[in-house]
């Protein structure tokens, strides 16, 4: 039986030129927090697309069928359906769509570049994998939501309710490798990191920059949380993002 997705929780697909952007959402989100910016590099005339990723839209019991190899497989199947009929392909991800960009990047040579907001590239701290494991150890299956971490008064994000524990530990082990192999990124980078961010810390951000080997840009977010796709700085994070895009994919 297919779980049926959230109403506004589809993916998103766009048909246009030559020059493509993959576009990915976080963990225990869609494609609902990434549409707008999706929608605008498809109105720039950009081949666009925003999957769903597995397990995320539907139900939180849905996602706990799933881990970071279904995820990181649907990323990379995305960007080389894309890449087989574009010229040039662009990645931009938000938090765990951050790290899949930097996984695609890794193991992609051919990306012409990333976007990175606010993205999770840095392992947790060893006390929170250890209280992890404690929880999944006592038999507790989900905690409290992550989602929704939005300054902007009256802006939802329409993420699930909990946070499925196993699946966050699948992301934490990831996240080790993805860390470890950010040297691999050759392709120009745009950094946009909120200042006062709950979900993710900006020190995800310092290790980019420092250990990523081709240029990395970064952009101060002054007036966001986590989601600043649908934050006070939504316009900055599109205008930006459309500038990089232009840059690495129409030179």
């Amino acid at each position: 039986m297919t779980t049926a997705i959230m109403p506004g929780c589809e993916s998103f697909s766009a048909e246009k030129g030559p020059l493509g952007v993959l576009v990915l959402h976080g963990f225990t989100g869609n494609p609902a927090s990434m549409r707008p910016l999706a929608e605008r590099a498809a109105s720039a005339g950009y081949s666009v697309e925003l999957p769903r990723l597995p397990g995320h839209g539907t139900t939180v019991e849905d996602m706990m069928t799933t881990t970071w190899t279904d995820w990181s497989d649907a990323a990379l199947a995305s960007y080389d359906a894309l890449r087989a009929r574009c010229e040039k392909v662009a990645v931009v991800g938000l938090s765990m769509g951050g790290a899949l960009t930097a996984f695609v990047a890794e193991n992609r040579k051919d990306v012409a570049g990333c976007v990175f907001i606010n993205p999770m590239v840095k392992p947790p701290v060893e006390e929170m994998v250890d209280g992890l494991r404690a929880l999944l150890d006592a038999g507790l299956e989900t905690i409290d939501s992550i989602g929704s971490d939005i300054k902007k008064e009256g802006s939802v994000e329409a993420s699930y309710d909990a946070t499925p524990l196993a699946c966050a530990a699948s992301l934490f082990e990831a996240i080790q490798t993805v860390n470890a192999e950010l040297a691999k990124i050759t392709a120009p980078s745009l950094l946009l990191s909120s200042r006062e961010d709950h979900v993710v810390t900006s020190d995800n951000g310092d290790d980019l920059v420092r250990k990523a080997t081709g240029p990395v840009e970064r952009v101060w977010l002054e007036d966001s949380y986590h989601v600043a796709t649908m934050d006070n700085d939504q316009e900055l994070v599109e205008s930006k993002t459309l500038m990089f895009l232009d840059s690495v994919l129409k030179s």
